[in-house]
């Protein structure tokens, strides 16, 4: 079972306000429908996670909501879930064009925070619609959080419960880069602890409120699975089985 995020700096232009790359978009789509079409015994489940990107991103910052910063009007919590809403349906149009089941899955409707900020993410709704043949489709968005309003729940964090909750084979990051990148600029083929890249990880640099790489590294560094940081050439190879960019152990 696979679990993949398509960054939200992938699938939109992160530096303006809800706007689609739609190419890219097009091109995801495209590598997911031949891994799906390629799977002959047709026992490969995949669930998929999307950013927020130029949608989720500058409404949340709008509204001064974090993953720890909340907000307790109903107002920014429609603007916000409501944009991830809208890239949600981008992404599920683009995949029912290719005649993928694929479906949507709003954490604000099935996730929450505790008062620690521990995340609760239910996954019985994702198990079956798996087990049914379903792609389930799930995004960053925000989420009550107890004695803190509604929060951000970012789509790495989704990944790492997901992936550790469903038993994930494997986990896959697509990314506006071809991997982990060195001072040099050159794609880290493999980290297993995060001082080994400490160096040189940094943070978006576009509006996000959930972090950059540095947070991606860490989140998939908690997995016993093996993940993969790769850019948007990547992902058909990714999904074909290969490793492509850099292997987080």
């Amino acid at each position: 079972m696979i679990v993949l995020k398509l960054g939200g700096s992938v699938i939109t232009e992160k530096d303006r306000a809800e706007t689609l790359d739609g190419d890219a978009l097009e091109r995801a789509a495209d590598a997911i429908e031949t891994a799906l079409a390629d799977d002959e015994d047709e026992d490969e489940r995949l669930v998929i996670v999307h950013g927020g990107g130029s949608f989720g991103h500058h409404n949340a910052s709008e509204h001064g909501v974090t993953t720890t910063e909340g907000t307790h009007e109903a107002g920014a919590v429609m603007d916000i879930h409501g944009a991830m809403g809208t890239l949600n349906r981008f992404v599920l149009g683009r995949l029912h064009e290719r005649d993928l089941e694929a479906v949507p899955v709003h954490p604000l409707s099935t996730a929450s925070r505790d008062d620690d900020g521990d995340l609760d993410l239910p996954t019985t709704q994702v198990r079956t619609l798996l087990g049914e043949g379903f792609v389930p489709v799930l995004h960053g968005d925000v989420i009550a959080h107890a004695g803190t309003g509604a929060t951000i729940v970012s789509g790495d964090e989704l990944v790492v419960d997901l992936a550790r909750q469903l038993g994930a084979d494997r986990i896959g990051l697509c990314s506006t880069v071809p991997g982990v990148l060195d001072g040099n600029d050159e794609v880290i083929d493999e980290i297993v602890a995060f001082e080994d890249a400490a160096d040189v990880l940094g943070e978006s640099d576009a509006t996000d409120v959930t972090g950059g790489m540095a947070a991606k590294v860490r989140a998939l560094l908690e997995l016993e699975a093996e993940a993969s940081i790769f850019g948007l050439e990547g992902l058909e190879p990714f999904l074909a089985g290969e490793n492509p960019g850099t292997t987080i152990e």
